[in-house]
């Protein structure tokens, strides 16, 4: 029996210098949240596990609460530490970083994370629910760069370009086959962007 990873980025955060952690969802986020649950409250999944960022904890929240489950956080899911680089710079400076990144995996800013040592973090606890809920369905309350770097890690076709294509949110439905990725399917259908 097939193990399913339900990979949920997080919906529209507004960005607020200084607040990684506390940031809340828009008022668009806040409906979108409302239709992952529409979309996956159908697939009877039987864990729920976040990032413990605010902004991925509410967008899992409906769906949770629908089906009367408590998420459980790891901090190890948190979005991946950009470093010095500041959000004022603008989307081009940022989006060099990351492309960067994703060709070398060891690079990073002072006070950052590289993608390698981001990887190091989540895989084991990735790992860990696949071991312990094989069999099941499990929904992940993430973000783009630490979904990217942890869809690459089974699927090397899962690197910058396919981050850009993604939404806030997204949906990736993963199945495993013990721990080796055997198929995805994307359940959001918006039009992609950076932001």
């Amino acid at each position: 029996m097939p193990t399913w990873i339900y990979m949920i980025r997080h919906a529209v955060s507004p960005y607020q210098p200084g607040q990684e952690r506390q940031r809340s969802l828009s008022l668009q986020g806040t409906l979108d949240a409302l239709r992952v649950k529409e979309i996956l409250k159908s697939e009877n999944i039987a864990h729920f596990v976040s990032s413990p960022y605010a902004r991925s904890v509410a967008t899992l929240q409906p769906l949770a609460e629908e089906a009367g489950k408590e998420i459980v956080l790891y901090e190890e899911l948190r979005e991946r530490e950009f470093g010095t680089i500041s959000r004022e710079c603008g989307d081009e400076e940022l989006l060099a970083v990351i492309r960067r990144s994703f060709e070398d995996r060891d690079y990073k800013l002072e006070e950052g994370e590289s993608n390698k040592e981001a990887e190091e973090r989540a895989m084991p606890i990735m790992e860990r629910l696949l071991r312990e809920h094989e069999g099941s369905k499990i929904a992940i309350g993430t973000h783009g760069n630490i979904m990217a770097i942890i869809m690459n890690y089974y699927d090397k076709s899962c690197g910058f370009d396919f981050l850009m294509s993604t939404t806030k949110p997204d949906i990736y439905k993963l199945g495993f086959a013990g721990e080796r990725l055997v198929m995805v399917e994307r359940l959001w259908g918006e039009q992609p962007g950076i932001d």
